[in-house]
């Protein structure tokens, strides 16, 4: 059987998207964005510069020698400087604003938290004062850009990228929506022009050569690590078929396994120090109290005084978008090998507000930071879900056995390490016995002593080496064994805070 193409991998399992009544903006061709953008460089002596205005770009023009020196920053336009009279006749005349369709959020966030977190909000508030921010009034003309884009025939592409990398192959799900309405539109953090997310799905070979999921890690803001993922056969993980449901925050576009309310929280840059303070004293007296045990798999996150909280609704309510649902996906666009419109342009990919807490500007691309930085996602996208360190399950028993022979082999240096140690110890114990009640050598015989208290104390660690190694390989004996009858492991081990709906 011959393998399947990356298209058709892509395929197989893209995931059915679930959204929250009230969205606005849902993944589109990135091609059409732009063309529906201006160009421009910002330059903090020279300000900002339309280098081409809008109509005149093509997604491939992006690849085009814009950057300049390094301190001027790249960035499209979506929502060109607006006509406000006229803006505001056509929101009167906006058919989002049906009432079925309106947003209903839950509790307020700020009645699950105490007065220190609400006077923090009120701070937070105040900073968009002072910051660069993107004005409120965009987000509704975004939403009229974006729907005279779409048209009555909605189109909604994704972009895929396979990676295959120390036995995994993985399948990347790259989504573009034109904006992020998530403060203006549903109470939450930011608002910026253009927004990527990410869904990554980790597969191996079975026995039969055939790949299979293992793995699913959903972006979700700026998180990383092991709490991002979920097995195959975790009951979190929903599927439609062989399709993973993911629940997609409302305006801010971040995924999530489960519906529901999340409470987030953002921490003001004033007050970081103190937090970090706060923070250290807290789990000191955690493990003092605790016995010195780690946190709970599903403890919660444990929300901070001093943070700023703010709920990402994942209600999954609204518009759906995969297989079999009231909207399916077109075919793919690849990412692999990278097109010149992604390696070549690491310009902002919405408008540059000018955020010193970079919360509006408009994100990178996919393969970019905001500051032109490689993502991590990108190059290391094992590292990012935290499977840098798992082994994939078709390679593991091997791996099991080959650990096991470099421990005999250690095993064997520590014997003769340790015999030659119990050797110099008791040769040099003689020596300091013959010394020891000279009266004109005790100067000398301290120094014996010295020694051999050093040579004493790693033999000792030697020992203990080889006395751990003993108990280990025996461990993994048992552990190949069972590794080759098809155990897996506990599917929730990794987890320490995973992300959990508080609703």
């Amino acid at each position: 059987m011959s393998a399947p193409s990356d298209a058709a991998l892509l395929r197989r399992y893209e995931p059915v998207f679930r959204f929250t009544r009230g969205e606005v903006f849902y993944p589109m061709d990135v091609a059409a964005y732009v063309a529906a953008c201006s160009l421009w460089r910002y330059h903090p002596s020279q300000g900002a510069a339309c280098l081409v205005p809008r109509g005149g770009l093509a997604l491939d023009d992006l690849a085009g020698p814009w950057h300049g020196n390094a301190d001027a920053t790249l960035f499209l336009r979506f929502v060109q400087p607006l006509d406000i009279p006229g803006l505001i006749r056509s929101l009167q005349q906006d058919p989002q604003a049906e009432g079925g369709r309106k947003f209903r959020p839950g509790r307020g966030r700020l009645a699950r938290v105490g007065y220190t977190s609400r006077f923090l909000d009120l701070l937070f508030s105040l900073t968009l004062l002072g910051r660069g921010r993107v004005p409120g009034i965009t987000s509704a003309a975004a939403g009229l850009e974006y729907r005279a884009l779409a048209g009555e025939d909605q189109r909604h592409l994704y972009y895929g990228r396979v990676v295959r990398e120390q036995g995994w192959t993985v399948l990347q799900y790259w989504y573009f929506y034109a904006f992020n309405n998530w403060r203006s539109g549903f109470f939450g953090v930011n608002d910026h022009e253009a927004d990527w997310e990410m869904v990554c799905l980790y597969l191996y070979p079975g026995p039969d050569g055939a790949l299979r999921p293992e793995w699913a890690a959903l972006a979700s803001h700026d998180y990383s690590g092991d709490d991002l993922r979920r097995r195959w056969d975790d009951p979190d993980l929903e599927k439609v078929g062989e399709h993973p449901v993911v629940y997609a925050g409302a305006g801010s576009h971040a995924a999530y396994f489960i519906p529901g309310e999340y409470l987030m929280e953002v921490e003001l840059p004033f007050v970081s120090p103190v937090a970090r303070l706060a923070e250290r004293v807290r789990d000191s007296w955690r493990r003092a109290l605790g016995g010195g045990r780690q946190w709970r798999p599903y403890e919660g996150r444990g929300f901070s005084l001093l943070r700023v909280p703010f709920v990402d609704y994942a209600q999954g309510n609204g518009l759906a978008i995969g297989p079999g649902q009231a909207r399916e996906w077109e075919p793919p666009v690849l990412l692999s090998p990278a097109p010149e419109w992604v390696s070549d342009y690491r310009g902002l990919w919405g408008l540059y507000a000018r955020d010193p807490i970079s919360g509006e500007n408009a994100p990178g691309g996919p393969m970019y930071n905001r500051d032109g930085t490689v993502r991590r996602a990108w190059y290391d996208p094992l590292g990012w879900a935290g499977l840098h360190k798992v082994a994939a399950p078709n390679v593991a028993a091997a791996l099991a056995a080959e650990r096991q022979t470099l421990l005999k082999a250690r095993r064997e240096e520590l014997d003769a390490a340790i015999a030659a140690k119990r050797r110099d110890l008791e040769g040099l114990s003689l020596e300091a016995a013959a010394i020891r009640n000279q009266p004109h050598l005790q100067t000398l015989s301290a120094t014996y002593r010295e020694r051999i208290n050093v040579l004493a104390a790693e033999l000792t660690g030697l020992l203990r080496e080889r006395s751990s190694g003993v108990v280990v390989g025996d461990a993994l004996g048992q552990y190949e064994e069972r590794l080759r009858s098809g155990y897996r492991g506990p599917r929730r081990a990794h987890l320490r805070r995973p992300l959990q709906p508080s609703t």
